[in-house]
């Protein structure tokens, strides 16, 4: 082999010999907004897999926010060991957080260590909550 068809082959080895475009180019005509990204009016018309209906999208709109926040199982757990709800808000994450820990403190039941673990797993809760962007 040549050396020119040794990088043609090492090249397209890149891809697994699969054909690639440009990065932006769409395979077909270009419309005014397709230049400006898919959720533009000029994008419905090129929806071969009607994506643009089960993301709730209309014509020329970007998709909202659902209501509410989405919980995630381990954000449940940080709450339940809290004793919160799902729709708890910041302030009240806070003051919960506040209150458990001058409770289960071992300076606060003179010495005795056995509240620790408890405290334990309130300070992870709090810290992954923190974390998590709840408060």
């Amino acid at each position: 082999m040549s050396e020119e068809a040794i990088s043609k082959y090492q090249k397209e080895a890149l891809t697994g010999h699969r054909p690639t475009w440009k990065m932006g180019s769409l395979g077909g005509k270009r419309t005014r907004g397709a230049a400006k990204g898919f959720r533009t009016a000029g994008w419905a018309a090129d929806d071969p897999f009607s994506l643009r209906g089960e993301w709730g999208l209309k014509r020329g709109h970007a998709r909202t926010a659902p209501e509410g926040r989405k919980i995630f199982n381990a954000q449940r757990r940080a709450l339940d060991v809290l004793g919160l709800e799902a729709d708890a808000k910041r302030a009240d994450i806070k003051s919960k957080f506040k209150t458990l820990v001058k409770r289960h403190h071992p300076d606060a039941n003179g010495g005795d260590r056995g509240s620790e673990a408890r405290l334990r797993e309130i300070i992870q809760a709090y810290n992954y909550l923190k974390s998590a962007g709840f408060c």
